[in-house]
């Protein structure tokens, strides 16, 4: 039969080497934590990816605007572009 001492010592082996339910949500709080800062991280630079890329669009249109009103001027001027 399991006498005092060997039962405190079976329960001190236990705490070191098993996790209880409270280590367990401590780990699990702290796991939710990081995803969430991840998931945050992740959507911030989604939307400066998406900023940049309405930009690089709005700055292809301008360009593309700026290059016909140079032809319909070189046009006017007799002026061939070469590009």
């Amino acid at each position: 039969m399991l006498e005092d001492n060997d039962i405190e010592k079976l329960l001190s082996a236990m705490e070191v080497k098993f996790p209880t339910k409270v280590d367990f949500e401590n780990f699990k709080d702290e796991y939710h934590k990081d995803f969430s800062n991840l998931q945050t991280s992740v959507d911030t630079y989604a939307k400066k990816a998406d900023t940049y890329f309405q930009e690089m669009v709005m700055l292809s249109h301008k360009v593309d605007r700026h290059e016909k009103w140079l032809q319909k001027l070189a046009d006017k001027l007799g002026v061939k572009l070469d590009y």
